[in-house]
């Protein structure tokens, strides 16, 4: 099955999860459900592992899985992998059904949906073990003083650039160190005209939440703040809707309806892997794959800047993902222990490389660094040279917060169309938002 760019990039909203979870029976660690695992033989302990994924991470999530169980006599492992089209919806259903998997891979976008609604185990008691992780990392699954999953990667986001095409055109590349948002637009702007329309300046970024959560927080503002609120106003989204609206007029973006045919196209098709844009937003693990899907090497760069100093990004580290446990869990010290040893050990690490993302464990990271592929090299190398630009870690959306993406795509796309203005869109995206959010 293709996965598109807006798949691939924002991972699509679970959609229908909410009330469909069923959740308020749950009891946590130990409880009357199976945890989906059972038994393991007569003294053993079975264990329940569902992650999404591709082929590479499928492989060597087996290949962990199968050197685990070598290492710990007496525990079975169930792979569950699926595709994450499907896999929300499986999730959803397991939980409500009191038959969640014991380990489960989770998403920032969703962590809140279970773990507030007591599906998710507290990691925190039961010995989880983030001693080794590199600060802005050891907090990322933190909800209302509870651990409800812990970094399986870290990812922060890019702006990747076909640096060969710039080099054609006769542009020279940033200075990301010091370019602001305007630099972006006029950068965007000049690609377009030299080219005479051929390549598109940048891909939109108009609705990507990680973008406008940089641009947010060199405010002072951000996404979302405690008590299941947004942290911005109207106003805010009016000024980054007419943001938006320059590089449209200018032709620096796509057509409204080439941005909403790319986000349904597979990744080998998108308009940025095709070379029809020169820039487009990305998380920094994707590199290989998008490298990949081109058949050709990208440069990246830092997202820009209000004030013209990259000191001034308020830069974070994101979890590609998390490792969750199911509240049902029969055997939550086994579940813990089996998600201790995938961040902790450098064997696990082997075989995972940085698929997931670098590695939290500095140690870990630093002692499978030489065998990364360049790729992987680089973003390390990225990773690491950002930590002097790092803001504190944002929250993790709350309940119905992965509604935001999906909810301004729809209102900025009907406003580049010219069906409405600037302020009607940002005051329906902001009316339906806080609507999905209780707030």
């Amino acid at each position: 099955m293709a996965t598109s760019r807006r798949q691939f990039l924002t991972m699509a909203s679970l959609g229908a999860m909410g009330a469909g979870l069923g959740l308020a029976g749950c009891s946590r660690g130990g409880g009357g459900g199976t945890g989906g695992g059972g038994g393991g033989g007569e003294d053993g302990v079975g264990l329940t592992f569902t992650w999404w994924g591709n082929e590479v991470r499928n492989a060597n999530t087996s290949e962990m899985i199968a050197a685990y169980v070598e290492a710990n006599p007496g525990i079975t492992i169930e792979e569950q992998p699926g595709e994450w089209a499907s896999y929300w919806d499986r999730l959803a259903t397991q939980t409500a059904g009191n038959t969640a998997p014991d380990v489960i891979q989770m998403d920032m976008a969703y962590i809140s949906e279970y773990g507030q609604r007591g599906a998710l185990l507290d990691l925190a008691e039961h010995g989880i073990d983030v001693s080794g992780f590199v600060e802005g990392t050891e907090a990322s699954g933190d909800i209302e003083g509870k651990n409800y999953g812990v970094n399986a990667g870290i990812n922060t986001p890019v702006i990747m650039v076909h640096a060969d095409l710039l080099e054609e055109l006769g542009i020279e590349m940033p200075d990301d160190t010091t370019w602001t948002w305007d630099d972006w637009l006029e950068l965007a702007t000049s690609i377009s005209e030299a080219s005479g329309g051929d390549v598109i300046g940048t891909s939109t970024f108009i609705s990507n939440d990680s973008m406008l959560s940089g641009w947010l927080r060199q405010q002072g503002k951000e996404l979302f703040v405690p008590g299941n609120e947004p942290g911005f106003t109207v106003d805010d989204i009016v000024t980054w809707l007419e943001y938006h609206q320059q590089f449209a007029d200018a032709g620096a973006i796509p057509s409204p309806s080439q941005i909403t045919e790319d986000s349904s196209v597979p990744l080998d098709q998108s308009m940025f892997v095709t070379g029809r844009t020169a820039m487009s937003m990305w998380w920094s693990n994707q590199l290989e794959a998008v490298e990949a899907a081109a058949g050709k090497e990208f440069a990246f760069l830092r997202f820009p800047s209000i004030a013209g100093d990259a000191l001034q990004r308020k830069a974070w580290y994101k979890a590609s993902m998390l490792w969750s446990v199911s509240a049902r869990t029969a055997h939550p010290e086994e579940s813990v222990a089996l998600i201790n040893w995938l961040i902790n050990s450098t064997e696990a690490n082997e075989i995972q490389l940085a698929e997931r993302g670098i590695p939290a464990n500095s140690e870990v990271a630093s002692a499978i660094e030489p065998l990364l592929s360049d790729g992987q090299q680089r973003v390390l190398t990225f990773i690491n040279d950002i930590v002097p630009e790092l803001g504190e870690t944002p929250i993790a959306p709350p309940p119905g917060g992965g509604q935001l993406s999906p909810l301004l795509l729809r209102y900025a796309t009907d406003m580049l169309f010219g069906n409405i203005g600037a302020r009607e869109a940002a005051e329906g995206f902001y009316d339906e938002l806080t609507a999905a959010l209780g707030a």
